[in-house]
């Protein structure tokens, strides 16, 4: 009785586990070089918000565990990595406006947003920074995320003026030239620490609907 059987060459079988074990490897690289990214991004996050341009980048790859090298793989320069915290920052404050659209209370929803803008904004220096235009040029950087954060401000504006909470002659364009003026005169004044607390409330009371 004869048996056939397909013999494979050793040498393909011993070719084509390496080319899996080269694949898995690549793979695992990409993973492990986005979670560095996203750590290094945090990190930058939190100290540029307290402290500007100032920070050291050995501050910024200690918290998050790289190396300096790995932080200047991923940006080359301190400015290009204040570049991405800026755009990531935007980007949270349209992932925080479009959380609140749907809120059960659209005037609610739309004065609690401006509070909490100014509110972050005003301890954030490199937001500070960036708006007053110092360091970077807001409109070249993220000019599309503003796009999308005005898009979604005109909404949450709208539902708060159907609901009569907001005067009608208000655009979204408006609240942003009042949320940026009013960040860029807080980092201009003398830094009291009730000053944003004033004057989000003289905002507020001045878009509300006044009764007849």
């Amino acid at each position: 009785m004869n048996e056939n059987h397909t013999n494979t060459p050793m040498g393909s079988s011993l070719s084509q586990n390496a080319s899996t074990f080269d694949t898995e490897r690549a793979k695992s690289l990409r993973v492990d070089a986005q979670r560095n990214r996203v750590r290094i991004l945090d990190a930058a996050l939190s100290f540029f918000a307290a402290e500007g341009l100032s920070v050291r980048i050995e501050e910024i790859a200690h918290h998050a565990g790289v190396g300096i090298g790995t932080v200047y793989r991923n940006f080359p320069t301190k400015e290009l990595l204040f570049e991405a915290v800026i755009q990531r920052y935007q980007q949270k404050l349209v992932e925080d406006a479009e959380s609140l659209i749907d809120h059960d209370d659209p005037g609610e929803a739309f004065f609690h947003y401006i509070t909490r803008v100014i509110e972050g904004g005003a301890a954030n220096k490199a937001l500070k920074a960036a708006l007053s235009g110092s360091e970077i040029d807001m409109k070249a950087v993220a000019s599309g995320i503003s796009n999308n954060l005005r898009d979604v401000l005109a909404k949450l504006l709208a539902r708060a003026q159907q609901s009569g909470s907001v005067r009608a002659d208000i655009g979204a364009d408006h609240i942003k030239a009042l949320m940026v003026g009013t960040l860029l005169a807080i980092e201009h004044s003398a830094g009291e620490a009730s000053l944003p607390t004033g004057i989000i409330s003289v905002i507020c009371d001045g878009l509300r609907t006044q009764p007849s």
